[in-house]
């Protein structure tokens, strides 16, 4: 997979993410918006963690399907800072369109942000 291959499936709607369990190492996948940017892809997830939020802070190893791509990736959740915002912006303006800085923050307020980056 490489960032040819991303921006083919940038117009696609969901990701399918596959954690492994913390505790039990069963597969968890579950169905998001994402973005990719320059090679990156972002997730975010507002609210309290979930599992699989949990799953990959525990194994970072995680398994994509979009559309008809597969691969495995590893996850991060993303500080305060250039991975983050970069993200954010990547994600409301493939979803809802351009907008200010102040928008995308308060949009992001509650949210986590999430980078995966491609295995080879």
């Amino acid at each position: 997979m490489d960032s040819k291959n991303l921006e083919s499936i940038g117009n696609e709607k969901f990701i399918y993410l596959t954690t492994f369990g913390r505790k039990t190492g069963k597969a968890h996948t579950v169905e998001l918006w994402f973005a990719s940017h320059n090679g990156r892809i972002f997730l975010s997830h507002e609210g309290k963690h979930t599992d699989w939020m949990k799953n990959l802070k525990s194994n970072k190893r995680v398994s994509v399907r979009i559309d008809s791509l597969k691969f495995d990736a590893n996850a991060r959740i993303t500080g305060n800072g250039e991975s983050r915002e970069v993200g954010k912006r990547a994600l409301y303006e493939k979803y809802y369109g351009p907008a200010s800085k102040e928008t995308i923050d308060d949009w992001f307020e509650l949210s986590t942000v999430i980078e995966l980056t491609l295995l080879t």
